[in-house]
């Protein structure tokens, strides 16, 4: 087992530092949740799919990620708070190149 440390700003501009594992084929609004670090019902609100922007961050360090896919693209377009390092957390997998990843989480509005 590999894991790796993210560094998330919460919506009330608070620092973590997370151990992720790398094994686990998970994405980081699932790393997110787990964690606890968006009020139950603000992140993941699709489920993963690309479908809602609940879980919109700003890539704050300089990791190559993977490209955004068209429905990463689409949901984006029409989202609050976009900004050009905006990317859908449920759309970044956690890998070992991402060890160092900052991200800050986007808010959230109901």
């Amino acid at each position: 087992m590999t894991d790796i440390t993210i560094y998330i700003t919460d919506r009330d501009g608070t620092e973590h530092e997370i151990i992720a594992p790398t094994d686990m084929n998970m994405n980081l609004m699932e790393v997110i949740r787990s964690y606890e670090l968006a009020e139950e019902g603000t992140i993941g609100v699709c489920g993963g799919m690309a479908m809602c922007a609940s879980c919109q961050c700003y890539i704050e360090s300089d990791h190559e990620l993977d490209e955004m896919s068209a429905d990463e693209d689409l949901m984006l377009a029409e989202a609050f708070y976009v900004a050009e390092n905006s990317r859908l957390g449920c759309q970044i997998f956690i890998a070992e190149n991402l060890n160092g990843l900052k991200v800050k989480m986007a808010p959230y509005d109901d």
